[in-house]
């Protein structure tokens, strides 16, 4: 199933995925019922001042205590990556050239393994704010130095040419990872990413769009401030606009290449429930330098 709707303003296209969800590219933000718009107008109270600062001054060890309960079973393998991101094979300038890629919040390797699988010719660096999660990742039967380096890294002050040389890498990846941090740093995280990118390389980006289903199922209480919230275990997450994530990398040196955001609709039919998600999927590209 394929349609696709242009306009002047606004490229529409939806498809079917291979699960059988509804999925459509989309630079408009999701339009939400009135029910919903309501819900979210009326949730105006912020967490207080004192509780946010704990947060963030606990997020690692929210994040350890996360893959602690879960292990390395919560998430799926993202085999759907080289898929959605065809830059992962495009940017080769000849066949079986090595590829030098990082996977910045790697996790327990949900991405990483698939893609070491997938392509013979990649060298992975990958690094996670959690130190467990870095421990799983070196546990797995997959692991092999000689095929990627994986260090505990928070990508927001610990700097990254401590363990990946300047201008060395083809592709950065940061998936569902951004939206953990901060909003006010962010901008952090790119300005590391930055020095360790090739110039004209890019950074492939997913993660929580506005008005995702999970956004809106927070209940009163939950709000850290605008599009920002914590979730019971004290993990936090950001939903991204299309405009939000466009200023953050301009203003850090990146020039954009794709963004727009992906409306998918998963169906349970046993329950008869229709849930939307709403993610960003974007590429941004390191200048080549000026002479």
């Amino acid at each position: 199933m394929f349609q696709e709707k242009a306009s002047a303003n606004c490229l529409n296209i939806t498809t079917s995925t291979e699960d059988g969800a509804l999925q459509k590219k989309t630079h408009s933000a999701r339009i939400l019922s009135p029910e919903e718009a309501e819900r979210l107008a009326k949730d105006r109270v912020l967490v207080s001042e004192f509780k946010q600062l704990k947060l963030e001054k606990e997020a690692q060890k929210n994040w350890d205590l996360f893959y602690k309960r879960n292990s390395t079973n919560f998430f799926k393998d993202r085999h759907w990556t080289t898929r959605e991101f065809q830059e992962l094979k495009a940017c080769r300038e000849f066949a079986d050239q090595k590829l030098t890629i990082l996977e910045a919040g790697c996790g327990v390797g949900n991405c990483l393994f698939p893609l070491l699988e997938e392509d013979l010719n990649i060298f992975a660096y990958a690094c996670d704010f959690s130190p467990r999660a870095v421990e799983y990742v070196k546990k797995n039967a997959l692991y092999s130095t000689e095929r990627c380096k994986v260090f505990q890294c928070d990508l927001t002050k610990d700097d990254l040419l401590e363990n990946i040389p300047p201008d060395s890498v083809d592709v950065v990846t940061l998936i569902f990872v951004l939206s953990a941090i901060h909003p006010d740093k962010m901008h952090l995280v790119l300005k590391n990413i930055y020095k360790v990118l090739k110039p004209g390389k890019c950074v492939l980006f997913r993660d929580y769009g506005l008005y995702d289903h999970a956004m809106l199922r927070f209940k009163s209480g939950s709000k850290l401030g605008e599009n920002f919230y914590v979730r019971q275990d004290g993990t936090r997450s950001y939903f991204f606009t299309e405009e939000f994530l466009s200023q953050l990398f301009k203003a850090e040196g990146y020039e954009q290449v794709v963004n727009e955001y992906v409306q998918r609709e998963t169906v349970n039919r046993k329950e008869d429930l229709r849930v939307p998600r709403v993610f960003l999927q974007s590429k941004f590209q390191k200048p080549f330098s000026k002479t």
